[in-house]
């Protein structure tokens, strides 16, 4: 079965149905990124799955410039709305990546490779490593085997199930994030209950 990321109708219709559907407010792993990063200097950041915008003004608080890569034309027009012109937001998918030669000194992905498959996932890690400068650090935030969702609905393969129609959802637990980031600068692992249990995964870019 296809996944839902690669159609970019099933997330027009979410928005253009839902708008803001998650609210305004920053997810708490996009403030506690924007710390860290802030404790680092980072100047750029790159938010893989931008949707509305709602993360990004707790790292343009910072000082931070902030680009975005977002499936949904009606969520970037949303965040054009909040935000303004001036934010760089490329339209497409995580899948397409890179979508510019920029070097990042920060990423932040919230809550979107779990929604991918397997080759999937593992290129948008390289992807978003490739990006990161020299030094820089990426965090990725990834649901976990203690949600109440594992194991819930048609299994696609291992981990892996299609949770309801158009939402495929692979559950990560250390083995599997040592797995996927081992070789992309692994350097902690957290765990953090939103509205789900989170996995927030720090890689840091080797100086070479």
């Amino acid at each position: 079965m296809s996944n839902s990321l690669e159609k970019p109708e099933f997330w027009e219709a979410n928005f253009q149905d839902k708008q803001e559907m998650w609210g305004m407010a920053p997810a708490q792993s996009a403030v506690l990124a924007s710390d860290l990063f802030a404790a680092e200097s980072i100047h750029n950041v790159l938010i893989p799955g931008f949707g509305y915008g709602r993360n990004a003004q707790v790292f343009r608080d910072k000082g931070m410039e902030v680009t975005g890569i977002e499936i949904s034309q009606t969520a970037i027009d949303l965040a054009r709305k909040h935000d303004g012109p001036a934010m760089t937001i490329h339209h497409g998918s995580v899948t397409d990546m890179p979508f510019d030669e920029t070097r990042y000194d920060g990423v932040f992905c919230y809550a979107l490779i779990h929604l991918l498959g397997s080759g999937e996932r593992a290129k948008l890690v390289q992807d978003c490593y490739r990006q990161l400068s020299p030094g820089g650090l990426m965090v990725f935030t990834a649901i976990s085997k203690e949600a109440h969702t594992y194991g819930q609905g048609r299994l696609l393969g291992k981990d892996r199930y299609e949770i309801h129609a158009g939402v495929n959802m692979f559950f990560y637990d250390q083995a599997s994030i040592q797995a996927e980031f081992g070789q992309a600068g692994l350097l902690e692992i957290r765990e953090i209950h939103e509205n789900f249990p989170f996995f927030f995964i720090i890689c840091r870019k080797d100086i070479a």
